[in-house]
This record gives structure tokens, sequence and C-alpha cells, in this order.
């Protein structure tokens, strides 16, 4: 088995689908939408195969905009760039283009090159090899 893929919801899709276009390579389908329901999605597709799926509802309600609290639930995506030096560069570019730099590129205690950086809803994207 295989995770197929992994939702978000926004109240920014079309911010939402450049960020991890741009910045992650991701290739989106088209817009769907569901006028009855007031709802619009997009699939982003990675290099490697994985699915992030962008949802946007009316009736959606919004979440602490603080990242550092600890809740019970999906946390993070983690997206590979290739190598330290590309974790870095990216890590670079986000805060040059106003992201938040929500931990440093680094070493971790368990081996993984990494850094993580809020979306533009705040969610954690960790940065690593």
């Amino acid at each position: 088995m295989r995770i197929e893929h992994i939702a978000l919801w926004t109240a920014q899709l079309e911010v939402m689908k450049d960020f991890y276009e741009t910045y992650f390579g991701a290739t989106s389908n088209a817009k769907y939408t569901n006028d009855k329901k007031q709802f619009a999605s997009y699939f982003l597709t990675f290099e490697s195969g994985a699915r992030l799926e962008l949802m946007e509802s009316a009736t959606t309600t919004p979440k602490s905009d603080d990242a550092n609290i600890k809740r019970i639930g999906f946390i993070h995506i983690a997206i590979s760039t290739g190598s330290e030096e590309a974790v870095t560069a990216l890590t670079a570019t986000l805060r040059a283009h106003g992201f938040t730099i929500h931990s440093e590129p680094r070493r971790t205690g368990d081996g993984y090159y990494e850094s993580s950086v809020l979306d533009p809803d705040g969610n954690i994207v960790e940065i690593t090899v």
C-alpha cells in the first residue's frame, strides 16, 4: 500500500497552489469547482508522484496561527530536495521572498539535514535532503 495523497483545507487556494508550484516544483491539475457545495480544489503532483490536494470551501473555519502549538493530527509535510546544498539554497530563497523560516538548516539529532518554512497558510513545510 501507499499513501495516495494528503489534503489541506485553505482559505487562499490560488496562493497556496502558486507556493507549492513555484518553490517545490509541483504541477497542478485543472481547478475543480462545485458551486452547489461552494467547494474548489487542486491536486498538485510532485516529481516523485506524491500528491497534495488543496481544498477551499466557504464553510471552513480558521486554525491557530501558532505553528509551534503541539496539536493532534498532521503537523507538517516533508519535501526532499535531493541535497544539503539545495536545502540551504531553497531556505534562503524562501526567506528572500518573505516567507517565515520556522527552523534554520541544520543536522537534527536523528541525522537528517533539514529546515522548515511556513507556507502561506502557516503550515509547516519541512525541507529535507
